[in-house]
């Protein structure tokens, strides 16, 4: 039991790390928050989501490292990537796109380096959330 807990602490580590550090660190600059291009309505949502995102990511670490709650931090963590894979894969529908101004795109083995990271992290939620609970 105590090893499905620690594996539930490295993941939900891992996932809180990609959406609450790197995404503002890759965010914060002028591809998004300051960019002239973008209306200082969708800054705001943009800046809005980032504050909302880091702040459920600490309150998933206090959860899984404190409190020892695996399942509501891992269920919070499996929301925000799978929120982003979800508004990825509607993103013709909304008229939404993961490519820059220039038409570049981040990519990672000619993958959306987004996909990548957060289809990554939450895989390994889903596996270790399931064998937390059927070891439980």
């Amino acid at each position: 039991m105590k090893d499905n807990i620690r594996t539930q602490k490295v993941v939900v580590t891992f996932s809180v790390f990609l959406y609450a550090i790197v995404v503002p660190y890759l965010e914060i600059n002028n591809t998004h928050v300051f960019n002239p291009d973008w209306t200082p309505h969708v800054r705001i949502h943009e800046v809005w989501q980032l504050i909302t995102n880091s702040s459920i990511g600490v309150l998933c670490l206090w959860l899984v490292w404190l409190k020892r709650e695996v399942l509501i931090s891992s269920i919070l963590c499996m929301i925000i990537t799978g929120g982003f894979i979800m508004s990825f894969l509607l993103k013709d529908f909304y008229g939404g796109s993961m490519k820059f101004m220039d038409g570049s795109e981040k990519t990672l083995f000619g993958l959306n380096i987004g996909i990548v990271g957060f289809g990554l992290a939450f895989v390994l939620l889903i596996i270790a959330l399931f064998n937390y609970l059927k070891r439980k």
